[in-house]
């Protein structure tokens, strides 16, 4: 199988600096590989690193130790410490990322929204917006509210425009955080089945899932970011 992401000897701290530098430790000497077609479950107790990890493979938090390699078309890029430009090229091509809440911009229409990722590859309006309106159907959005901006929806509405967001691109490395919070039973067998057919295509996977009975049904294999605890100083 191919390597799509590999993280080596990954560390991570936060420095309180408003309370005197008081150093909070989240892991050392982290190691994980996934390959494609593998959805890897990050796992532990509340605390253990798990969101952090996710947002320093997406470089939203600075990597101080170790690095963490995307495989970007037949390159290696280091998230770690690549120049912001290639990181959002990564992010534009390769790299997805499902976070627990949306983000975007107020006043832009829902489908929008959705066919951007598409949009910024060069698809074409049509197309784009063709691709949004199958996932947001697939996903039980009202076309009545394609129009709308999503800050006006419930959390559960949000939740699936953000989904649809982040699978409308076929990205060779997709990162879930609580995709299947805030759904309803129906709603989140579509957002299951989603992820099954992004593995099946190929994609390599790490999500958080709180909900054992989702983690069961997509999951290739789990790991425990506890296993990598960094000692108090």
């Amino acid at each position: 199988m191919t390597t799509m992401l590999k993280l080596e000897r990954v560390g991570k701290s936060f420095t309180l600096h408003v309370q005197g530098g008081v150093e909070i430790p989240v892991f050392e000497d982290l190691e994980l590989s996934v390959d494609a077609g593998e959805c890897v479950a990050l796992t532990g107790s509340s605390g253990v690193g798990k969101t952090t990890l996710m947002r320093m493979i997406y470089a939203n938090y600075t990597v101080p130790e170790g690095r963490i390699l995307v495989r970007h078309g037949d390159d290696w890029v280091d998230m770690a410490s690549a120049h912001p430009h290639a990181v959002l090229e990564v992010r534009r091509r390769t790299m997805g990322y499902v976070s627990q809440f949306l983000r975007v911009v107020p006043r832009v229409p829902a489908i929008d929204i959705v066919a951007e990722p598409l949009r910024a590859l060069g698809t074409d309006v049509e197309a784009a917006r063709d691709k949004a309106a199958e996932l947001l159907t697939r996903l039980n959005v009202p076309e009545r509210l394609w129009s709308l901006s999503p800050m006006t929806f419930s959390g559960g509405e949000q939740q699936r425009v953000n989904i649809a967001h982040g699978v409308a691109h076929p990205y060779p490395v997709l990162l879930l955080d609580e995709p299947t919070a805030s759904l309803d039973a129906e709603n989140r067998a579509v957002v299951l089945s989603l992820i099954d057919e992004a593995r099946a295509r190929g994609a390599a996977i790490v999500g958080i899932f709180h909900d054992q009975e989702a983690r069961d049904a997509v999951t290739t294999r789990s790991f425990s970011t506890a296993d990598y605890t960094r000692a108090a100083a």
